[in-house]
């Protein structure tokens, strides 16, 4: 990953087998999505981010993105930090619509927002992320069909787009010192990159 990729939404590449569900499998990482028409499993791990797990329910296609809002001194819908949140979800929702999804179709499960790092929750960024993701796919009339928001545990989630399944378990016990380095580290290449130019929509 390139240091200037604050802003730059990726594929994830990091695809495995996963022996526990017999079924090939990606990791989705803060800042990556993935989007799949095969019949496999997209995994994130969430402290503070979100991630918005969106499928097609007639034609079983799906993607998932991980992503946090960059903290903003701006308020609003034209704040850098909406737009950068705005950018995450259109990325996630374009390059469903390019493989064949309908957008009167797409239904929508969201997870994450905890409070998790101790420098993140003075800011809410928990909380932020969780009311962004929500307001912005009811302003897209995508229905959020199953919702695990707030609370102060991280969660590992499992992703099945072509049945829609997915599986949450809260990291109860847990010292994810790997997933809190990672959210910080996203979180410093937010605040130091700034959100160029617009975003460019496609359908």
């Amino acid at each position: 990953m390139t240091d200037d990729a604050g802003y730059v939404e990726h594929m994830a590449t990091n695809r495995y087998f996963d022996r526990t569900f017999d079924c090939d499998a990606v990791k989705v990482l803060p800042g990556e999505y993935f989007v799949t028409t095969a019949d496999m499993l997209l995994v994130t791990v969430l402290g503070s981010c979100v991630t918005a797990c969106i499928r097609d329910r007639d034609k079983g296609l799906g993607g998932m993105n991980h992503f946090m809002l960059p903290e903003s001194s701006e308020s609003g819908v034209l704040s850098s930090s909406a737009r950068y949140g705005a950018y995450a979800m259109e990325v996630l929702l374009n390059h469903l619509l390019k493989v064949g999804a309908r957008r009167s179709s797409l239904e929508a499960k969201v997870f994450g927002g905890g409070k998790v790092l101790a420098s993140l929750t003075q800011a809410q960024v928990g909380e932020k992320n969780s009311e962004f993701v929500l307001d912005y796919l009811a302003t897209e009339r995508i229905p959020v069909v199953a919702q695990d928001l707030l609370d102060i545990y991280p969660r590992k989630v499992y992703f099945f787009p072509v049945s829609g399944r997915v599986m949450m378990k809260k990291l109860v016990r847990v010292k994810n010192d790997t997933l809190i380095a990672r959210e910080r580290e996203y979180e410093a290449r937010l605040r130091r990159d700034n959100v160029q130019g617009d975003v460019e929509l496609f359908g």
